[in-house]
């Protein structure tokens, strides 16, 4: 572990790292640019004298989950991530295609949608972030561990994953989640995470068996849904669509019509906070 160097790294990482890049007030008071160490932490989730003796060349050998989260803190780039891990003395993480390291430029996006319902899936189903407007219309979808991150592989396996949607629009549903799962097989391969999900759906699922072998195509991204909502009952929104090329991550934005009867149910999202964990 090299102290000096990694406490020199984070201080620039930190100070380049401006408050509006990740959803925060600038403020008045503020003199420098850059974040404070303090907000920094908050990031991370871990407690700013942690960080701070980190930064000071004072502070313990960060564990490899203590790594990762102040990479995803700091928004830093996998090449960045990794020269952090080299710096503490660790192995880098393997790039393989699980697609959990957010691109700093979706999180920048991401950090000024809290205001919207919007979260980052991987090409596997998995949320990745969340926004609190997502988690009271969606639910709290990084609660499921496992193969069962993947939302497609709980619509085949779990029926409580199909309240969302109402009962007329599940085969529209059957096809694209099957279809997604199979451009992430294309794409990864045998021995990957996707195939893992295919073999692991193949055995559990008939429904998902007689649709994968149709070869279901991926259709328009930005398709209308219909989300079935506990207390606000059926929304008719948007979703539109950001995808990330290099990392196989998708923002996903809720929007519905202004003046719609959806539009308004939107504006009550605030008040209701998460009603389906």
């Amino acid at each position: 572990m090299d102290r000096a160097e990694l406490a020199e790294f984070l201080r620039t990482r930190r100070e380049a790292l401006q408050p509006e890049d990740v959803g925060l007030p600038r403020g008045r008071r503020r003199r420098t640019g850059g974040l404070r160490r303090e907000e920094v932490a908050a990031l991370c989730g871990m407690s700013a004298d942690y960080y701070s003796r980190i930064e000071q060349r004072r502070g313990p050998n960060p564990s490899e989950q203590m790594l990762a989260a102040i990479a995803r803190g700091l928004h830093l780039s996998l090449e960045e991530r990794d020269h952090l891990f080299r710096l503490a003395g660790h192995a880098t993480p393997r790039r393989v295609f699980r697609g959990d390291h957010i691109n700093p430029g979706m999180m920048r996006i991401f950090d000024r949608l809290e205001d919207t319902p919007a979260q980052v899936m991987s090409h596997l189903g998995e949320t990745l972030r969340q926004t609190r407007l997502a988690v009271a219309l969606m639910g709290d979808e990084s609660v499921h561990t496992g193969m069962a991150r993947s939302m497609h592989y709980r619509w085949f396996t779990d029926p409580a994953a199909r309240l969302i949607y109402p009962e007329e629009d599940h085969p529209t549903h059957d096809r694209l989640f099957t279809a997604s799962l199979r451009d992430a097989y294309t794409r990864d391969g045998r021995g990957s995470r996707a195939a893992a999900l295919v073999d692991a759906l193949l055995a559990a699922s008939p429904e998902f068996a007689a649709l994968w072998h149709e070869h279901p195509v991926l259709g328009p991204f930005c398709g209308p849904k219909r989300i079935l909502h506990p207390r606000l009952g059926l929304l008719e929104l948007h979703c539109q669509t950001l995808v990330d090329p290099d990392q196989s991550q998708m923002l996903l934005v809720f929007t519905a019509v202004p003046g719609s009867e959806s539009h308004e149910k939107l504006q009550l999202l605030p008040a209701l906070g998460d009603l389906r964990v």
